[in-house]
């Protein structure tokens, strides 16, 4: 067995994403399911293809993936981000400065920065995290 497999965690607000990439056709497989019958929009296939758009990679790898926590738009988030690793763990070997990285080319369209972005937490006394309760002046 000399398939190179490679591994990535992707977090995005409460997602987990583990992302496992193998040589393959490029089949994209969801918790056990096809992308396209997990995700509910095209919209959010689009944008966790991105990475491997960028790279042209889109039928050279068969990724795997395993993602809990969140909504949808978090785990799309999650996924690509973690694509992006593994697609920067399959060129390691390449020096980063040249034109042609794959760290080069993901960092300039902003897909190896994590979105540290989450909920804000509840205070007592208002409704939500900042939501006071409505004035009442008598």
């Amino acid at each position: 067995m000399d398939k190179k497999i490679f591994t990535a965690t992707g977090r995005r607000k409460s997602s987990v994403a583990q992302v496992r990439m193998t040589p393959g056709t490029g089949k994209i497989t969801i918790n056990g399911k096809d992308v396209n019958e997990y995700m509910p929009f095209e919209t959010l296939v689009m944008d966790l293809k991105q990475p491997l758009v960028a790279t042209n990679n889109e039928n050279t790898f068969d990724i795997t993936i395993n993602v809990k926590g969140g909504g949808f738009s978090g785990q799309t988030g999650a996924i690509r981000l973690g694509i992006t690793r593994a697609l920067l763990e399959f060129d390691a070997n390449t020096d980063p400065t040249s034109e042609d990285s794959y760290r080069k080319i993901l960092k300039s369209q902003g897909f190896v920065k994590r979105d540290p972005r989450v909920k804000e937490r509840k205070k007592y006394g208002l409704k939500k995290a900042r939501r006071a309760p409505q004035f009442s002046k008598r």
